[in-house]
């Protein structure tokens, strides 16, 4: 009888104190600022329960979490740039925590959990999204500028708490595509007939759908996205380029990593792609058209692309590839992927590293797109106008001879020789190549 009632008591006790003993835990903060909204990340030692609204006058988000215990300080945070006053946190009960925050102004609020995954445990993540009014349509915008500059959008991949690939020494994708984005923007400003675009110009996040839309306020004409490509053996090399593919990837290699890339969006919940008001088998028949337009220039650039990288780096595969990626899925805009290298191969990962590489990297992949657009001008672009001044000037590709480009520009390589003081018929990729008048 004794014996039972101990036990009685005992399990009396973990039924008393089961709250406390299983509570889960904030154990980590962070807060990432990007151009449209804030994001603040709770990190979890597990799931938790959580409720949330918001208030006026003045403006609030409020989050309930039940059964939590609270391990780490919001003041840390640097709440400048953001619009957030101020965090306040306090005890509803013994376990329920109650997070406000103040604003100072009115924001669009959105607040989801993330599941554990193989960089990082459970999260509960807050987005305060900025209220801006809504600019004009891309197309529109297009249609109204005479001897316009090419717009390209550059798209550095993942960013702020997606790191992507992790390479020797802790190498990480986000950091090196970012350098090589930027170095490509340089190239395309420096050129009169060109501007380029930074989707994401610091560490942050964006989910793929806000790349996109990014792509279309800026009035681009075309988007590429560069990451650093990864895989479980070290042997793995080699750069790839990538158009989208409506029916599925065209390899396996392909299909794995479309996967990969698809799944990072889950961090930013992102929502899907509507075409708004119009009948679905209209919508059908129109987003059919247009991605066909779309693919066919993408594919038509890539190729030129890939010629440019093949004298820089080794190919993972002689042509483009197509694959499902989310980031290319703009029905208007042409797109490309381009993963400039396997991070997790050591020589490739060391020569992403190099200040030099990345430079290299982005002028094969500038050239590859002057060329494409040389041959292939916007209607009332400035190109367009430029395009017999700027023919030329040839830049040398992997297997060009200068008997090739004599006979192309129906010219003799003497005249070569002569117009570019030079004194043998050896050439290097990328080397510019003046052509005489005729």
């Amino acid at each position: 009888m004794f014996l039972m009632l101990r036990f009685l008591t005992a399990c009396l006790m973990m039924l008393i104190f089961s709250d406390f003993v299983e509570a889960s835990k904030i154990e980590g903060l962070r807060l990432y600022r990007s151009p449209d909204r804030t994001r603040i990340v709770l990190d979890l030692n597990q799931p938790v329960r959580y409720q949330t609204f918001t208030l006026e006058d003045p403006s609030r988000v409020v989050i309930d979490i039940s059964n939590v215990k609270l391990n780490a300080g919001f003041e840390a945070l640097d709440l400048s740039d953001t619009p957030i006053d101020r965090i306040r946190t306090g005890m509803r009960d013994r376990t329920s925590l109650r997070i406000v925050f103040d604003l100072t102004k009115q924001v669009s609020s959105k607040v989801f959990s993330l599941q554990s995954n193989e960089r990082y445990g459970n999260r509960l993540v807050v987005d305060l999204y900025d209220i801006k009014k809504r600019t004009s349509k891309r197309l529109a915008g297009i249609i109204q500028q005479v001897n316009r500059k090419i717009v390209i959008a550059i798209d550095a991949g993942h960013g702020g708490e997606d790191p992507g690939a992790l390479g020797p020494g802790r190498i990480r994708e986000k950091v090196i595509v970012l350098q090589i984005a930027k170095r490509l923007k340089k190239l395309f400003d420096d050129d009169s007939d060109f501007i380029g675009v930074l989707i994401r110009e610091g560490d942050y996040y964006l989910a793929h759908r806000r790349r996109t839309e990014i792509a279309h306020n800026s009035l681009a004409d075309f988007f590429i996205s560069i990451h650093a490509d990864a895989f479980s053996s070290p042997a793995a090399y080699g750069a790839s380029v990538y158009a989208l593919s409506t029916k599925g990837a065209t390899s396996e290699a392909a299909r794995y990593l479309a996967s990969k890339e698809n799944r990072a969006d889950l961090i930013g919940g992102a929502v899907s792609l509507s075409l708004g008001d119009k009948p679905d088998a209209l919508a059908e028949v129109l987003l059919d058209l247009s991605m066909t337009a779309t693919l066919s220039s993408s594919l038509a650039a890539g190729e030129y692309v890939l010629k440019n990288i093949d004298g820089l780096a080794r190919l993972h595969k002689k042509r483009v590839e197509q694959a499902g990626f989310l980031v290319l899925k703009s029905p208007d805009i042409p797109s490309l992927l381009i993963e400039a290298g396997f991070i997790s191969n050591p020589r490739e990962a060391k020569l992403l590293s190099d200040t030099t590489y990345q430079q290299n990297m982005a002028e094969a992949i500038y050239r590859g797109m002057v060329q494409y657009y040389l041959d292939h001008p916007p209607p009332g672009s400035a190109l367009a106008v430029n395009k017999a001044e700027r023919l030329k000037t040839y830049i040398v590709l992997k297997g060009d001879t200068l008997s090739q480009i004599a006979q192309k520009y129906k010219t003799s390589v003497d005249n070569l020789l002569r117009y570019n003081n030079l004194s043998s018929n050896q050439i290097r990729v990328g080397q510019r190549i003046s052509v005489p008048p005729r």
